[in-house]
């Protein structure tokens, strides 16, 4: 059974949001062991809550300051490679969702193209009078390459035929010489 999505914002409801951080925290410790097990690596945690006085340390508080030691005493380049701040999080987020936002946008222009020139054809009548002139070449080449395709389908269908005649005609001559040698 798949879980519905979850909204991400704030709690509000003090019992709630203390099971969900419960739960939450059990099972993001669960994957930091797995990770560090599957992969070998070394991992740690260290969760402050509201809910409890002491912070909770994963695996163990030694092994969590060998942990943040390795990291201190990587080289300032390395640590800055692997970092991450929240900005830069975000700025990257963003990028991705422009990215994606540039492309359906690309998606939905040719779809409306599309739609147009299809109507047109369908209908006989030109539908072509809210396009501007940028509108007017895209449809050329979507036009230009649709009759691309359907040159090469006709080339492909004619080779078809052209195989199929001469297979008929080996067969034929086949089972003529067949009839012949009796």
């Amino acid at each position: 059974m798949a879980r519905k999505k979850v909204r991400m914002a704030y709690i509000t409801n003090n019992s709630a949001r203390k099971t969900t951080f419960k739960k939450r925290k059990k099972g993001m410790m669960k994957k930091l062991s797995e990770l560090s097990t599957l992969c070998g690596v070394d991992a740690c945690a260290v969760i402050y809550s509201p809910f409890d006085s002491q912070p909770e340390v994963w695996p163990s508080p030694s092994r969590v300051k060998n942990v943040l030691e390795k990291f201190k005493n990587m080289p300032m380049i390395e640590k800055s490679q692997k970092m991450l701040n929240q900005e830069s999080f975000l700025r990257g987020m963003i990028s991705k969702t422009n990215e994606q936002l540039k492309k359906l946008r690309k998606q939905n222009h040719e779809k409306e193209l599309r739609h147009t020139m299809f109507q047109s054809l369908t209908t006989g009548i030109p539908q072509f009078q809210n396009l501007n002139l940028i509108d007017m070449g895209d449809l050329e080449q979507l036009i230009n390459q649709k009759l691309d395709e359907i040159d090469s389908r006709i080339e492909n269908l004619g080779e078809e035929v052209i195989e199929n005649e001469t297979k008929m005609s080996k067969l034929h001559n086949n089972a003529c010489d067949g009839i012949h040698g009796m």
